[in-house]
């Protein structure tokens, strides 16, 4: 790999970091590991070819494309998250696995089953990182920033939410979450 491919590989990892908290190649490995897939099994699961998501975990593409397959992958996540703390089990999580393959990603704020608390509400966590996923959807965090410091002087409550939700790591947007329910 030349110094421009290497360069290029970089700034996609970057990019990748602001926008999904993480390089695809890492968030994605962490499935694969949790989940027990391989490749081919992600691949199809979030509905994109092989060669699409091994281009993603390389830093060859920066972005994924279809929001659909953003909304697929936090809800993989969810399930990681679940299968190791014990309340999913391997055999579920290979349902819901066939599950959240045939979603057609809905509404940006679902009220799926796997998206949801045990009372039925969509947990804070999920709804901010549906909100993350929406506003990265459209911009960069670079971008998103700029337009919070062009709105600060008229609108300063809108421009925190941009850079906290559209700018900022899913913990630190719900705690500010959570600070602001007191």
């Amino acid at each position: 790999m030349d110094a421009a491919q290497q360069e290029a590989t970089a700034r996609a990892r970057e990019l990748q970091r602001n926008w999904y908290g993480e390089p695809l190649g890492a968030l994605f490995r962490k499935l694969i590991d949790d989940l027990g897939l391989n490749q081919a099994r992600l691949a199809a699961v979030l509905g994109l070819s092989a060669p699409m998501l091994s281009q993603l975990m390389s830093g060859q593409r920066a972005k994924i494309g279809n929001p659909a397959v953003v909304q697929r992958v936090q809800l993989l996540q969810e399930l990681a998250a679940q299968v190791a703390d014990g309340s999913v089990s391997a055999a579920e999580a290979t349902e819901r696995m066939d599950e959240i393959k045939k979603s057609q990603g809905g509404s940006v704020l679902s009220n799926t089953t796997q998206t949801t608390s045990n009372s039925g509400a969509p947990t804070v966590k999920r709804v901010v990182r549906e909100i993350q996923s929406l506003l990265r959807s459209v911009a960069a965090a670079g971008d998103i920033i700029a337009a919070a410091d062009s709105l600060a002087p008229s609108h300063p409550e809108l421009a925190e939410f941009l850079r906290v939700y559209g700018a900022g790591r899913t913990s630190d947007a719900v705690a500010h979450y959570q600070s602001h329910q007191n």
